[in-house]
């Protein structure tokens, strides 16, 4: 895989509670340069990065909803999607439920999701992160086949704040269970080429990274997201 190939599937992240205004403008400095996917950015971030990346229209502005732990109410989600929408982000990555996932409540973990991918709908395309590292693996298919039925465009591996990141593993039993059409992404611990290509090969469509520099210019990092 070539180097233009490789940016264009990389989400440049920079999700740290104490992200400076400056930080994140770096982070989209960087993306225009290396023509990433996008950069993922918290939702106070979005208009900074927006303002950055409005004459860069293949660089996309990505925004995380109920995040980390995805226990929002789906009314806040909702909200929270549109209000990131009219700030700028066209790419969305919602936090599931996990715990009425546990629970079992299969339909209001598809709630949870749908009402963000319809507060998207023509605006912007939706990831659900599933935080597999938390559950299961009856869970992990369950959680990406309710974001299927619920009309997401990706199903995510994890936040990078939980207990682990993405593993080959996970990747591939998600992109088993979601087909060819959906997208797959991986986020959490990729820090390296290697890293990278080994979660493409199982399946990857995309890559959430803090460390997409790097990457792309075959160095290792040590960043823990």
């Amino acid at each position: 895989m070539n180097v233009e190939k490789m940016a264009a599937m990389i989400d440049h992240t920079l999700l740290k509670a104490d992200a400076s205004k400056e930080a994140i403008i770096t982070l989209a400095q960087e993306a225009k340069e290396h023509r990433f996917a996008s950069v993922c950015v918290n939702p106070a971030n979005v208009k900074t990065a927006y303002e950055v990346l409005k004459d860069t229209p293949e660089v996309k502005v990505c925004t995380v909803i109920g995040f980390p732990l995805g226990a929002s109410t789906p009314e806040v989600k909702a909200f929270e999607t549109a209000n990131a929408i009219e700030n700028g982000a066209t790419e969305i990555d919602t936090v599931i439920n996990i715990g009425a996932l546990k629970d079992k409540l299969d339909e209001l973990v598809e709630r949870d999701i749908r009402v963000v991918v319809e507060a998207a709908k023509g605006k912007a395309i939706v990831k659900v992160i599933i935080e597999a590292c938390l559950l299961t693996e009856e869970e992990k298919v369950r959680a990406c086949e309710l974001s299927v039925r619920a009309g997401a465009d990706f199903v995510k591996t994890s936040t990078g704040f939980s207990t682990g990141g993405a593993t080959v593993e996970d990747i591939a039993l998600m992109r088993k269970t979601v087909g060819p059409d959906i997208g797959v992404k991986a986020s959490g611990g990729v820090r390296s080429r290697e890293d990278m290509l080994a979660m493409v090969a199982a399946g990857a469509s995309r890559v959430g990274a803090s460390s997409g520099v790097a990457i792309v210019k075959g160095e290792q990092s040590n960043s823990k997201y």
